[in-house]
């Protein structure tokens, strides 16, 4: 059986060693009461066979009776104690790592599977609780029970102890043998479970695209796969269990039937009283139970072992994007100018980067658009301007200061990202569109509205502002949804609000009613990467970005004048309007 660090359970266990030492102290109790109560059995029995009086066995039996509720209080104090231990463990570590993630890039988010990033924050996290608990309980009593019951045997009789302990040995190999195979057994079961989550997961969420194109069958089939895998595993570790438990108490069977069966001879031959034989009995009887448990305990110690490893696991991976130690000041009064000084992105595994020495300055109160083909960079520009992915030092300026030298939380109030799917929560509209600024007012929160253009579509709900969102806003239109994310962007008041195809969904007139209102506001500089030209054309400027390089700059009228990836691509689109006209 691998063992656990013993450093790593301290780490957990540390804050609360006061409440455990306390738990100790009552299995403490537990287990002297439970060698003292047969030594006072036999003393009863023996009295008996010799005509004591009966008063004062009933006496004796009164003082039993006493015991053993103070053993059955102190039984219960130290399992409220050390569970306690455990739930607090298990609150304490669903917060570390929900926060843990929370401060992961998007990226890595994304990549990973959800499904098995909430199996450990979940399952594995309740695991660890019954590791904490449970098994450490139990373990510490079996070692109690033994360090105390042991000698009090041996005290009666060497040579009938060693009988029925001597199958005992047999069984602690039994459990080494099985403990492996069960941990890897655990593992591979856990490891299905989370990949059946993941399906689950990804298909409740695509679950659009599996109505259009007719999938069903093909998701069952993928489903039953991954399903049939856990079964699998699963029945694999039953079985292992199912052999293990039975063996384990059938030694214990046996050791019970050797201590009855020598200690009849010595009974024969006087050597043993009664009472003797009794409270053998008895404490064999005692250690059989923690015994027989011990597959149990192993089971959960090594469940809770494989969730604690998958656990720090997910703790070890440290966010790519962080703050600086010493962060600079945000510049004071700033207006959104941005500037990239041979910017280049490479996403981990790719072959080549997703944006290679792309260098340009946008002025204060701008309105820029960025173009090109699929696959150029343009959402990769748009990340990085918020630090959505890591980008290198002095490679990107906000106002004059480096990105990667602001503090993230300061950056972000700076930059307003409206992404092309913009995510909603399920909450009333006005709770989405003040999600930036939780304690924004009505009056605000309509404003943002009115300027994202989702007034009117707001008055038409039977609740308006406190109409509830589906989940990831599905009772609005692709086009509410994105002017639900831009007016949740305009509350924040950033001075550089990028757009990342943000208006893919609303029609033209809209999305220049949208643009107009934005630029009334003075001192708000806008990044707008967009594949509509038409909305590009209206801009001061236009970026035009290559295969991650930006190829041209300049004014619409005079990109369509030279030849280069902006004249391909305006003559592309508007033959495909002509076609569409057509």
């Amino acid at each position: 059986m691998a063992a656990i660090r013993p450093g790593l359970l301290w780490k957990y266990l540390r804050p609360h060693r006061k409440v455990l030492l306390q738990g100790a102290a009552a299995l403490l109790v537990v287990n002297l009461l439970s060698v003292t109560i047969p030594l006072m059995v036999r003393g009863v029995i023996d009295d008996l066979h010799d005509g004591f009086a009966i008063s004062a066995v009933l006496r004796q039996a009164g003082w039993i009776v006493v015991l053993a509720s103070l053993m059955g209080v102190a039984r219960l104090v130290s399992r409220m104690l050390v569970f306690g231990v455990g739930r607090q463990v298990e609150a304490s570590l669903r917060q570390q790592v929900f926060e843990h993630m929370l401060r992961q890039e998007p990226g890595w988010v994304q990549t990973t599977g959800s499904g098995d990033v909430i199996s450990r924050s979940t399952s594995d996290v309740e695991n660890v609780r019954r590791l904490l608990g449970f098994a450490m309980l139990s373990l510490t009593n079996t070692a109690l029970a033994y360090a105390l019951t042991v000698p009090a045997m041996l005290m009666i009789d060497p040579l009938l102890t060693l009988a029925a302990l001597g199958l005992y040995p047999g069984m602690l190999m039994v459990v080494r043998l099985f403990g492996g195979r069960m941990m890897r057994q655990q593992r591979r079961q856990q490891e299905s479970l989370a990949s059946l989550s993941d399906l689950i997961q990804e298909d409740l969420s695509g679950i659009s695209a599996i109505k259009i194109y007719g999938q069903e069958h093909t998701e069952q089939e993928a489903f039953a796969r991954r399903n049939r895998h856990y079964r699998d595993s699963a029945l694999s570790l039953a079985r292992t269990r199912s052999t293990l438990f039975p063996l384990l108490e059938g030694i214990s069977s046996i050791s019970l039937l050797l201590l009855l069966a020598f200690g009849s001879g010595q009974l024969e031959s006087g050597r043993l009283s009664i009472g003797n034989l009794v409270a053998l009995i008895l404490f064999v009887e005692r250690l059989v139970f923690p015994t027989a448990l011990l597959g149990f305990t192993l089971n959960t110690f090594q469940t809770g072992q494989v969730s604690l490893e998958r656990v720090e696991e997910l703790l070890s991976r440290q966010p790519r994007v962080v703050s600086p130690v010493r962060p600079e000041p945000a510049a004071v009064g700033g207006r959104g100018a941005v500037e990239a000084r041979g910017l280049s992105v490479r996403y981990d595994g790719a072959q080549r980067e997703a944006l290679s020495d792309v260098s340009f300055r946008i002025h204060p109160g701008e309105l820029v658009a960025v173009v090109g083909p699929v696959g150029s960079g343009k959402t990769t520009l748009a990340r990085a301007l918020g630090r959505m992915v890591e980008v290198p030092e002095r490679t990107l300026f906000l106002d004059g200061v480096d990105v990667t030298a602001l503090a993230l939380e300061a950056l972000r109030r700076q930059v307003a990202l409206v992404p092309q799917e913009g995510y909603l929560f399920t909450a009333t509209l006005a709770d989405n569109l003040r999600y930036g600024v939780p304690e924004a007012p009505l009056p605000l929160v309509e404003e943002a509205a009115r300027q994202a253009r989702l007034e009117g579509d707001i008055r038409g709900f039977p609740d308006g502002y406190q109409t509830l969102v589906g989940e990831r806003g599905i009772t609005l239109s692709g086009g509410q949804r994105q002017r639900a994310a831009l007016g949740r962007a305009l509350m924040v008041e950033a001075p550089l609000l990028v757009l990342d195809d943000a208006l893919a969904s609303v029609d033209n007139n809209t999305a220049a009613a949208i643009l107009d209102s934005i630029r009334e506001q003075q001192g708000r500089t806008i990044l707008m990467i967009s594949h509509q030209l038409s909305a590009a054309a209206a801009c001061d400027r236009v970026l035009v970005l290559d295969d991650g390089r930006l190829v041209q700059q300049g004014r619409h009228q005079d990109l369509l004048k030279v030849p280069g990836t902006y004249r391909r691509l305006w003559e592309r689109q508007q033959a495909e309007e002509q076609l569409q006209l057509a």
